[in-house]
């Protein structure tokens, strides 16, 4: 027998399930998935309650599966505010315009659960899925694609379409520019732990250091954010290094706000790069050199492969496709200077000297 709010264990819950524990009709179930809508807040939240100590939650994509067209894409992003967004946004809206679709845009404020939630009510209206830089699990992703079509961009995930930007080279790009400014001895802001980018960049860093015959280390994770740079920066200052590669263009910003506020100087004292050359990367003082990714140019690439494959096309995988990247050299990078002396770490040292390298392996990276 099967007791009121439990379920046989050897199977899994149904709809009814559901509706029994949570003293609702199948209806009203089906409707808080689908409708969310047209059921009130109070019995929503219930039975979504009810359904995710059921285990229900699992299965809530195949139940939820549009019964026509809708003409409407999710789009989802980690958060909204990041302006690294814009472009991708932008790219998005312009090919599902021209394709006669509509995007629903999701803010999971850097939370796969959020993430994995907001899809979940989002599949009963949309086509297909694009995941911006997703924080989810690779197996959670591979579970959506099963149930709708995906695209996941920033990320490379095994059996699930992919668009990319070729993180290995801007990271040597951005390392010659500073090997040819006399600099070897770099540091890494680094960005989310949960970030497949970060990785990607660290181990490029790392690779390119070697070949280079540069020191390098990592400090972090932070958050992605001009806070996070902030944050950065009061632990970079306490062990400086001539040059810095930020995670990312807001950790850079933050980094360079910190570091100046604290009597340094960018780039006399310290050069900064970034990564993704969002537009207030020209509006900082002094403009940052970045690392520039193509970011309408992935949005707009992610849904029109992702339209081809609601329209029937095979997936193309397992190879992501790769966008190139380039590096925008403005005033934030110069040739490292011999002596330095600078309030922000009230010392004076010779960049480049054994005591210096002593401390900047990857030893002290965490």
């Amino acid at each position: 027998m099967v007791e009121a709010g439990q379920v046989n264990e050897r199977r899994r819950p149904t709809i009814d399930d559901v509706a029994k524990a949570a003293g609702v009709a199948s209806s009203t179930v089906s409707r808080a998935f689908s409708r969310p809508g047209r059921v009130s807040f109070e019995t929503s939240e219930r039975i979504h309650r009810v359904a995710a100590e059921l285990g229900y939650r699992t299965t809530t994509l195949a139940r939820a599966l549009p019964s026509e067209r809708t003409s409407m894409i999710a789009l989802a992003v980690s958060d909204v505010t990041n302006p690294f967004y814009n472009g991708i946004i932008r790219g998005a809206q312009t090919a599902a315009s021209e394709a006669g679709y509509t995007i629903l845009l999701a803010d999971t404020q850097e939370s796969g659960a959020a993430e994995r939630t907001a899809l979940e009510r989002a599949a009963a209206m949309v086509e297909g899925i694009v995941l911006a830089t997703t924080r989810m699990s690779d197996s959670a992703i591979r579970m959506t694609a099963k149930q709708r079509p995906v695209i996941v961009l920033n990320r490379a995930v095994s059996d699930v379409p992919c668009v990319i930007t070729d993180n290995p080279r801007g990271v040597r790009r951005a390392v010659e520019h500073l090997t040819e400014l006399g600099h070897d001895h770099i540091t890494y802001l680094a960005g989310p732990e949960t970030s497949w980018a970060d990785g990607m960049r660290w181990r490029s860093l790392r690779e390119a250091a070697m070949e280079l015959e540069l020191q390098v280390r990592r400090i972090g994770p932070f958050p992605p954010t001009v806070a996070g740079g902030a944050r950065a920066a009061a632990v970079f200052a306490t062990n400086p290094t001539s040059a810095v590669i930020a995670y990312n263009d807001l950790m850079a910003i933050g980094a360079i706000r910190a570091l100046t506020s604290r009597g340094a100087c960018v780039p006399r004292d310290v050069s900064v790069v970034g990564f993704d050359n969002i537009f207030a990367a020209e509006l900082v003082t002094p403009p940052l050199t970045t690392v520039a990714a193509p970011l309408a140019a992935m949005g707009h690439t992610a849904v029109k492969n992702l339209l081809a494959i609601v329209r029937g096309a095979r997936p193309r995988a397992p190879a992501p496709v790769t966008l190139p990247c380039q590096l925008v050299v403005r005033q934030s990078t110069a040739h490292r200077r011999r002596y330095r002396t600078s309030p922000a770490w009230a010392t004076t040292s010779v960049p480049g000297s054994a005591a210096s390298r002593s401390r900047s392996t990857d030893a002290g990276s965490r």
